[in-house]
């Protein structure tokens, strides 16, 4: 992946096992919990690229979220501010290799940011 390409999208849901269900039967994504991220069944779609996840369903989360590569969250957040965006939620670490972060754009869509490689070292 780099710079600017989308990387995941969750979907929230407020039935795990019937999203999981439906999301399978209907497009025939491979759909499971990885260790570590119980909870939140990541998807793959048959073209082994596009993913995401399920994930619970809350006040600030109603809409499936996209998220962007991006070299730099920090760099990328300033970028927003300056723009007229706002920060949801700064760099946060999942691994000790990638990071991701929440803004919204001047119209009130949230984006996410991720930053980061699945390799460790």
């Amino acid at each position: 992946m780099a710079h600017g390409d989308i990387t995941h999208i969750d979907i929230p849901v407020t039935d795990m096992d019937r999203a999981t269900t439906f999301y399978g039967n209907l497009f025939g994504w491979q759909i499971a919990e990885v260790p570590g991220y119980e909870g939140y069944p990541m998807w793959q779609a048959p073209n082994k690229i596009s993913g995401g996840g399920l994930a619970p369903r809350s006040d600030g989360f109603t809409q499936p979220r996209s998220y962007v590569e991006v070299d730099s969250i920090d760099e990328t957040l300033a970028k927003v501010r300056d723009a007229g965006g706002t920060v949801v939620m700064d760099r946060t670490e999942i691994s000790p290799t990638s990071w991701w972060a929440i803004f919204t754009d001047p119209d009130g869509n949230h984006v996410g940011l991720y930053e980061g490689t699945t390799e460790t070292g």
